[in-house]
């Protein structure tokens, strides 16, 4: 998987952009920032402003780092294979989490919107489009739905993530459209719901289906 500046360039502008922003709020933000949220969107730690510095370290330019990595260590260059699929994959997630950058920023600097929905809507949106990526993932050990029997069988990996994608986009939809719509005291257990389903539920289909594929070949 050959890079190139010119595609990387992109990227590497989504990655800068939150530092931009930080950079042009950083007089208006005071020393002692928020630096995690807990479930309810209440600020349950503190630290430096100098923190949010490394918090981006953490999300955009972390996770672009490591999908530039995991094609090189893949033992069965399955990812090297998906070519221009994967770096719509490495797109998506470093969008995602320059967004979620964003997001923290915002929070940051106006402390008195915060609330766990407005976090939420990049994770909706994050759901709908890997639901849309996951019919394309090849077997591999990095990405998707990986489970005993997905690895297994390239026919359950194939139907565990046709169900799982649609799953996924159902999930993120609602995860989008509730952070929007719902009271933040009853849209947790939406969200905390909605993450169960959709990532229990694919992997008992891929037992059960590896089961039935095993049934009807004996």
């Amino acid at each position: 998987m050959k890079l190139t500046l010119k595609k990387e360039l992109p990227l590497i502008g989504i990655i800068l952009a939150p530092f931009v922003y930080l950079a042009l709020i950083w007089n208006t933000l005071p020393e002692k920032v928020p630096t995690h949220w807990n479930y309810k969107g209440e600020v349950d730690k503190w630290g430096d402003k100098y923190s949010l510095i490394a918090l981006l370290f953490l999300l955009p330019v972390l996770t672009y780092v490591l999908m530039l990595v995991v094609p090189k260590i893949d033992p069965k260059k399955k990812i090297e294979q998906m070519g221009g699929k994967y770096y719509q994959l490495k797109f998506i997630m470093v969008l995602f989490m320059s967004m979620f950058a964003f997001i923290i920023l915002h929070l940051t600097e106006n402390p008195s919107v915060s609330s766990p929905n407005l976090m939420a809507i990049p994770v909706g949106i994050l759901f709908i489009a890997l639901g849309n990526y996951f019919k394309v993932i090849q077997p591999n050990y990095f990405i998707g739905i990986k489970t005993p029997w997905t690895l297994e069988n390239k026919e359950v990996w194939k139907l565990t993530h046709i169900l799982a994608g649609k799953l996924w986009i159902i999930g993120g939809l609602l995860i989008a459209l509730g952070s929007l719509t719902v009271d933040k005291n009853i849209f947790i257990y939406i969200l905390l719901s909605t993450i169960a389903v959709i990532t229990v539920v694919p992997v008992v289909y891929s037992y059960l289906k590896f089961k039935e594929l095993e049934i009807n070949s004996n």
